[in-house]
């Protein structure tokens, strides 16, 4: 994991993608297949996702079930369609989140006094000193499992890192020339701090939004693998490879798929976030 808890396995393989306009473009393909999915997932699935059938229980893929059955003979594949909607809904929610409170924690310890500065400062270097996931499951269980505790937890547990991005950033405008050149004329600190400040500083959080969504996935599924997200029946990614794991050894495609499918949405976030930054910083040069 790095420092933000941004997968390993994504970040070198999506570094070269972004690299390349086909990769952004597949990306993008990706994205918005999980976007119908999500919008309009019996455009796409090809069974009832809740429907039960035993006799075709733990069916492996085939033509007929693209991904399989589960113990209940449900199709796998129609499932993860269904399960889209909830999935992002989460990810999208956690970084809302997450980029809210480094938000405010960032420009807090970037703008604020010298005595307010270092507090919150301090709490963003404990709250950064947890482990991502630790830090999660210490908030779903005091707050309880569910989808909404998965966003919290996710949220605050990724915000630290976004918070240091985020002060980072805004002392780095407040050092540049145009700024400067704003005091020489004259103008007041707010109008400093809205119209050049804050805008500058803030342009990063359009890739980090889209690296953070494809991570706060992961984070999330992580959490309900657990047992501490969302329960079944839900078709929800995290949820269906908790429900899969105790047939790992002789239905292994009940959590291998889906965590393909994990995989394959982080891998395309990251993508489209590592392109919009390269955008970004060839902009800044």
């Amino acid at each position: 994991m790095t420092a933000l808890g941004q997968p390993l396995l994504t970040k070198p393989v999506s570094a070269k993608l972004a690299a390349t306009p086909w990769g952004f473009f597949l990306a993008i393909a990706v994205l918005l297949f999980f976007v119908v999915a999500a919008v309009f997932p019996a455009a796409l699935a090809t069974h009832d996702p809740y429907a039960m059938n035993f006799a075709n229980a733990l069916h492996p893929p085939s033509f007929e079930f693209w991904f399989g059955t589960d113990e209940s003979g449900r199709d796998l594949y129609s499932r993860v369609i269904y399960g889209t909607r909830e999935s992002l809904l989460i990810g999208v929610g956690a970084t809302a989140v997450s980029l809210s409170l480094a938000l405010v924690l960032g420009s807090l310890a970037a703008l604020a006094g010298r005595f307010a500065s270092a507090a919150v400062n301090r709490i963003i270097e404990v709250l950064f000193a947890f482990p991502t996931l630790l830090l999660a499951l210490l908030l779903v269980a005091v707050i309880g499992p569910s989808a909404m505790s998965q966003v919290v937890a996710v949220g605050v547990g990724t915000a630290p890192g976004y918070a240091r991005i985020i002060r980072g950033q805004i002392l780095k405008a407040k050092d540049s020339g145009y700024v400067e050149a704003a005091v020489a004329l004259g103008h007041p600190r707010a109008w400093i701090l809205r119209n050049h400040v804050l805008p500058n500083a803030l342009r990063p959080l359009v890739a980090i939004f889209a690296l953070s969504v494809g991570q706060s996935i992961v984070w999330a599924s992580s959490l309900s693998f657990l047992g501490l997200g969302v329960a079944p029946p839900s078709p929800e990614w995290g949820a269906l490879l908790d429900a899969g794991k105790q047939y790992i050894t002789q239905a292994g495609w009940l959590t291998v798929l889906p965590g393909l499918v994990i995989v394959v949405l982080a891998l395309a976030a990251t993508t489209l976030g590592k392109h919009i930054q390269n955008i970004l910083e060839k902009d800044e040069k």
